[in-house]
């Protein structure tokens, strides 16, 4: 990587994301991660497209080697995936409420599409209706932790940046610098 990408903020945006991933490591309620808010954080302030994917994912990837590995991994990447699109969707419009939107959205698209790979891919529900409904109804209570976690990393990681930002004016986007003589 070249010294455009690597700049202060980079690295206050890398670090967050990687204490993000450390954190998935410590005891916790089911679901009450910072994995989503990591997603969006990182969909949201990575200039790079790439980047905004790759970190965060492989992030989450590191911590699931300790972890452990699991059979459902691929829904579980494809609804951050989608998490870090939706941070993207708002990379310009990062405000209180679209994280909030953003951030019940997260919780919303994990909790469906791991729900519904679940049902799809287990014996344990019948492959019908009934079956996909007592998938969703399984999966309420990691719903509710997921939705409080997602909001309360959010706000953390979000809300944290703002604040740095105001402090740390270096840690902005759009630095505005002037040129000296000619």
């Amino acid at each position: 990587m070249n010294s455009k990408i690597i700049n202060p903020r980079f690295i206050f945006i890398f670090s967050t994301i990687m204490i993000g991933a450390i954190l998935r490591l410590v005891p916790h309620w089911p679901n009450f991660t910072p994995i989503a808010a990591m997603a969006l954080f990182g969909g949201a302030y990575f200039s790079k497209k790439y980047l905004a994917f790759v970190l965060p994912l492989a992030a989450m990837f590191l911590s699931d080697l300790v972890l452990g590995l699991h059979e459902w991994l691929i829904p579980v990447y494809v609804s951050f995936a989608i998490v870090v699109g939706i941070g993207m969707l708002m990379r310009n419009r990062v405000k209180a409420g679209s994280v909030l939107l953003a951030s019940l959205s997260s919780s919303v698209v994990f909790f469906l599409l791991t729900n519904f790979a679940v049902w799809l891919g287990s014996p344990f529900y019948a492959q019908d209706a009934t079956g996909l409904l007592a998938s969703f109804t399984a999966g309420l209570p990691f719903l509710n932790n997921g939705v409080l976690g997602d909001l309360f990393f959010s706000t953390v990681f979000f809300g944290g940046f703002y604040l740095v930002q105001l402090k740390f004016p270096v840690l902005r986007k759009e630095v505005a610098y002037v040129k000296i003589g000619k």
